[in-house]
């Protein structure tokens, strides 16, 4: 059974940083990309982050430079440093098993239950 369970979530003030962590179980680790998405409150949930088996990464726009995503494979475990955070990045973010086919890239049906993350002004 494959599951994914994130924290590090909380509270923050603005320009302060977090790290989220996922720990996932079964054989999804080490056979797909893992990523990070986000939903704030009456928005849709949006990408942010992913990294490859390899170590690739990419970044959505308005994290790039302050967001760094990592991957331990002993650990089976996907991170996401956050640092000068903006109340803009308030939301639950989750992580997500990706799927790669060519040059297109999508989550798989397997997340985490998500985490708060809320910045303040």
């Amino acid at each position: 059974q494959v599951q994914l369970v994130e924290s590090g979530g909380g509270l923050v003030q603005a320009g302060g940083s977090l790290r989220l962590s996922c720990a996932a179980s079964g054989s999804i680790f080490s056979m797909n990309a893992m990523g990070w998405y986000r939903q704030a409150p009456g928005k849709q949930r949006e990408f942010v982050a992913r990294i490859s088996t390899g170590g690739s990464t990419y970044y959505v726009a308005s994290v790039k430079g302050r967001f760094t995503i990592s991957r331990d494979n002993a650990k089976n475990t996907v991170y996401l440093q956050m640092s000068s955070l903006k109340p803009e990045d308030t939301a639950v973010y989750y992580c997500a098993a990706i799927v790669q086919h060519g040059s297109i890239w999508y989550p798989s049906s397997y997340w985490g239950q998500g985490t708060q993350v809320t910045v303040s002004s």
